[in-house]
């Protein structure tokens, strides 16, 4: 599972990875009503993403990492939204990994400083994805994708490591 938090939208994203193929599973927005009180959305994000969890029953969750804005008091609220989040993820006792967004945008698109419309394109091309999906959602499930080909790639990487090395002669 994916995620990418924000104060009035949430974005989530499931896939599911076996081998090279990532598949759809679902993923959607977490809408919080912006003339509510921030700590009335923060609870709104938290149960959202606990319901998610609780309807899919995701193995891990990915989440962006915090980005600073030009605006700090964005900012702040960013990090308590992705803080509702990922408190809702470790109460259900699932592992989170975290990514940055530049690297997100490079294991999906190829280039770190995409837009977001290259990343709805990318994310419904590598899901064989009908339409585009609204861009929260988008970036959620690229989160996913990224991590699964992170962990892919570790996990190639530590069965190399456990291969018997060839002696020079």
């Amino acid at each position: 599972m994916g995620i990418d938090p924000g104060s009035r939208i949430t974005g989530y994203g499931i896939i599911d990875i076996e081998g090279p193929r990532s598949q759809h599973v679902a993923s959607g927005c977490i809408q919080t009503a912006s003339d509510r009180p921030l700590p009335e959305r923060l609870k709104a994000i938290y149960e959202g993403v606990a319901g998610v969890i609780q309807q899919y029953q995701p193995a891990e969750v990915a989440a962006e990492q915090v980005f600073m804005h030009r605006n700090p008091d964005s900012a702040l609220k960013l990090g308590q939204a992705r803080g509702a989040a990922l408190c809702a993820v470790v109460m259900a006792g699932l592992p989170v990994s975290e990514y940055a967004a530049r690297a997100i945008k490079q294991a999906v698109v190829g280039s770190g400083a995409a837009d977001k419309a290259q990343v709805q394109r990318m994310v419904a091309l590598l899901l064989n994805l009908s339409e585009l999906p609204p861009s929260d959602a988008a970036d959620a499930l690229a989160v996913a994708i990224c991590h699964g080909h992170t962990r892919q790639t570790l996990n190639r990487l530590g069965a190399i490591a456990l291969l018997p090395r060839r002696r020079r002669r």
